[in-house]
């Protein structure tokens, strides 16, 4: 269940590096775009409400150089509602200068909502810090990276999503960082 799954733009994975890359193309300073990168989706899912499980996300850069910075915009898909994930406070941000063929990597972290639209067990009462309403109902993700308008989206089948207050989700996405790190 937590094996990789590569999905659209995918390949072998690529192999972490010291950001020199291995291809001769180079556009400097230039953001990498989602158009140019594989994907691969390792999950971890939290086997039952309210424990946590995460979700890796690595890119390989498929194309020139180019720079990772900061943290992806990553939303939640559930039907007609789209929620954005908030970023972890306590994750510390950096440069990544990506060669062709180097990898870096973010994580979602969530906690799973009851499978019974009530967020957690015993919230019926929405004492447990999610709202009355329950956990969403995740069909899909999609992220966007730094100074690229162009999005990837992939399917959810990790479970529901336990909520906050205002239908906030119980989750939160890191920063990137070299894959293996």
């Amino acid at each position: 269940m937590a094996a990789a799954l590569l999905l659209s733009a995918c390949g072998d994975g690529g192999s972490g590096g010291d950001g020199s890359g291995g291809g001769t193309d180079d556009r400097g300073d230039a953001a990498c775009r989602v158009a140019e990168v594989g994907v691969g989706v390792e999950p971890s899912p939290a086997p039952a409400a309210g424990d946590t499980g995460t979700v890796s996300v690595t890119l390989t850069n498929r194309g020139p150089s180019c720079v990772l910075h900061g943290f992806p915009t990553v939303t939640l898909n559930a039907g007609d509602a789209s929620v954005r994930v908030p970023r972890e406070e306590a994750a510390t941000p950096q440069r990544l200068t990506l060669g062709k063929q180097d990898t870096a990597s973010f994580t979602v972290a969530y906690v799973r909502g009851g499978d019974d639209g009530t967020g957690e067990p015993g919230d019926a009462d929405g004492t447990s810090g999610t709202d009355a309403t329950g956990g969403l109902t995740v069909r899909s993700v999609e992220f966007a990276l730094p100074d690229d308008a162009s999005t990837h989206r992939f399917p959810w089948s990790y479970g529901t999503v336990a909520t906050k207050g205002e239908g906030r989700p119980d989750a939160t996405v890191g920063a990137f960082q070299r894959a293996g790190d």
